[in-house]
């Protein structure tokens, strides 16, 4: 079964992505939720998600971190990391390419873009 993982510390967030995505629950795929950095790491683990849309500013252990952590440490390079952020500067974008994400998208996001998004990476494990 495909798992997207939404992280973000602000709820309305996590809601909003969660009612843009709930369109894949009925192609079953499952959605889990994080509230922090440590939470998501805990979670990418034991779940192992395709495809994880994550907030940079976050408490115990940032987005940026996060995805450091995924890619390098943990080796999990299938793990499809989408950066949702309010901050939009250059180095911003630079920082996330340097830890691996694979794509860098500025807060307030298109929902139709994450739901493109959402279809492009997990294309073919859809049912």
């Amino acid at each position: 079964m495909s798992k997207i993982l939404i992280v973000d510390d602000e709820l309305h967030i996590r809601l909003l992505l969660q009612q843009t995505l709930e369109e894949f629950e009925e192609e079953g795929v499952e959605l889990l939720t994080a509230e922090n950095g440590e939470e998501a790491l805990q979670i990418l683990q034991e779940e192992k998600p395709g495809l994880v849309f994550l907030d940079v500013m976050m408490p115990k252990i940032n987005g940026f971190e996060v995805c450091k952590v995924v890619k390098n440490d943990l080796g999990m390079k299938d793990v499809y990391i989408v950066m949702l952020t309010a901050k939009g500067q250059e180095f911003d974008k630079r920082k996330g390419k340097e830890v691996g994400a694979d794509v860098y998208i500025t807060k307030p996001f298109n929902p139709d873009e994450i739901v493109r998004k959402a279809r492009d990476v997990l294309g073919n494990q859809l049912s």
